[in-house]
């Protein structure tokens, strides 16, 4: 985020968000997103869905799912065209301009409505009412990220915020909403295939020479893998083992089927766990782990912010803190690692990434941050952080525009497979369902699949609310509950994806972003019929 809750939430005047639901996803952000709804901010949704906050939005945009660029596209062509851009900005702070308007020249109100089905009135008020707006934060989630298409689709939501000067202020920005607890932290700490901590790069020699200087070892300069590299890689024996620390991919990534051959395919796969999941199932060695109240560290928000965690219970006898794994495994390797405390890490952290120099334990328990903590950047002992990213000057200098087009889908429906399918979140599961399905209660009030059909394909296909289904792609087949309403547009199914009954990753495609290689769980083909 480039941005803090607070300013998305109390300083500003219109939210857009897009390909979020954060009400079920995020829910107290969505508590506050309502709060300021209700307290004059206006809202703009852009969802495939009648997601709970579109009932309190200025505009719904239900567009086609697949089709953000385009709409990004088309915000830009409305505000250039109606001179709502802000031409100091983009003279002082940005580079590109004519490119990215001749890269929108075509993307009228008429030929986005058209891709996206919807009304092209709706588009140019959208538009209007974001660039009049004094300030308005862009949120998004993975609706917008979850495609062949995501990366596309963020830096065309990047214009949009440029095109204005709605960057570097109070109340404005672009912000993802981060989808699980501390996947924020995780990328900060250089969970990358080509980072470092802090996103310093691998392929950078200076980088390189500065963490093997610190750590006492080479670092190689070949990129790994993206993490859905992996399964390929493991099916055609590039990837012979495998350590999974804390992921449940069994469930959550797409395509089930192929997943589960790439398991089997591995000569070695170990997993560090806390519970026996779909994917502890096929390991060889389980680690038993501890949980966050049993362990020292941080976690980075969505906002980033780093958070201390402090331990709160002793567990029981056996599991091990991952720091203990993980030196036990480098030094039964052959490489000296010393037992580190959890301070003493973040030590090590803060003089290897200059966005976290000023980070210490001893800082963050201290007074001056035990109320709001530390926003990276961070870059000194007295630094006070950063709640606001690019005041003033962006990181590469003068900010730089997308001129991406719009792409279809990876996979479209045909006569086959006619209709389209969504994935997503229930506000009483969580992801893999590891810890809430466990909890008691939960699964009483949402404790198996279903699938919400738009009211006219349920008649066409003669499918009553409350039937079971059979929902088949070019993948797999599940069985689910059918809900029949109008939340979906017609042609548009959506399925949560934490229930091991009907779970929709066994439908999903494995199509991947070119650059993050991101899954397109958002768009896949599937058909339907009574079961």
């Amino acid at each position: 985020m480039t941005n803090t809750i607070r300013d998305v939430t109390a300083e500003s005047d219109l939210i857009m968000l897009v390909g979020s639901n954060p009400e079920e996803a995020h829910p107290v952000l969505g508590m506050q997103i309502r709060q300021a709804v209700e307290h004059g901010t206006k809202l703009i949704v852009v969802d495939p869905r009648e997601i709970g906050l579109a009932s309190h939005a200025d505009i719904h945009l239900k567009l086609k799912p697949g089709t953000n660029v385009a709409f990004a596209n088309g915000m830009v062509h409305v505000l250039i065209r109606e001179g709502l851009v802000d031409r100091d900005f983009i003279r002082n702070r940005t580079e590109g301009y004519e490119d990215l308007v001749r890269a929108v020249a075509g993307y009228t109100p008429e030929r986005v409505a058209a891709i996206c089905g919807i009304d092209a009135r709706d588009l140019v008020a959208a538009a209007k009412m974001y660039g009049r707006a004094k300030a308005a934060p862009i949120l998004y989630c993975l609706g917008v990220a979850e495609h062949s298409t995501g990366t596309d689709g963020v830096m065309a939501l990047s214009n949009i915020a440029m095109v204005c000067g709605k960057l570097g202020r109070p109340g404005c920005g672009v912000n993802p909403l981060r989808g699980q607890n501390n996947v924020q932290g995780a990328c900060d700490m250089g969970a990358s295939p080509n980072d470092l901590t802090g996103y310093q790069k691998v392929a950078d020699e200076a980088v390189r020479e500065k963490f093997a200087a610190g750590w006492g070892h080479p670092i190689p300069s070949e990129e790994g893998l993206m993490a859905t590299e992996v399964f390929p890689a493991a099916i055609t024996g590039q990837v012979k083992g495998l350590f999974i620390f804390g992921e449940d991919p069994v469930r959550t990534d797409p395509d089930t089927h192929h997943v589960i051959r790439a398991l089997e395919s591995l000569e070695f796969l170990v997993m560090d766990e806390l519970f026996m999941t779909e994917t502890a199932k096929y390991a060889d060695v389980i680690l038993p782990g501890r949980s966050f109240a049993e362990k020292e560290g941080t976690f980075d928000n969505t906002e980033r912010r780093i958070q201390r965690v402090r331990k709160a219970v002793d567990g029981p006898e056996g599991p091990q803190l991952d720091t203990w794994i993980f030196t036990q495994i480098m030094n039964r390797m052959g490489y000296a690692q010393p037992e580190l405390s959890a301070a003493q890490i973040m030590d090590e952290i803060a003089g290897l990434t200059p966005s976290f120099a000023g980070v210490s334990h001893a800082r963050l328990d201290s007074g001056e941050c035990r109320e709001k903590s530390l926003q990276w950047p961070c870059v000194g002992p007295g630094h006070p952080g950063t709640p606001i990213m690019h005041v003033g000057e962006f990181a590469r200098g003068k900010g730089g525009y997308s001129v991406s087009g719009y792409k279809e889908s990876a996979e479209l429906p045909d006569d086959e497979y006619p209709l389209v399918l969504m994935t997503g979140r229930v506000l009483y599961q969580y992801n893999a369902c590891a810890m809430t399905g466990r909890t008691e209660g939960l699964n009483e009030i949402a404790g198996e699949s279903f699938i919400e059909v738009n009211t006219k394909d349920a008649k066409k296909l003669g499918i009553p609310d409350g039937a079971r289904v059979k929902v088949a792609s070019r993948r797999g087949e599940v069985v689910a509950t059918a809900r029949v309403s109008d939340r979906t547009r017609p042609g548009d199914v959506w399925m949560p994806f934490h229930f091991q009954d009907g779970n929709a990753n066994w439908l999903t495609n494995g199509a991947l972003d070119a650059i993050c290689k991101v899954p397109e769980f958002k768009v896949c083909a599937v058909r339907i019929a009574r079961a």
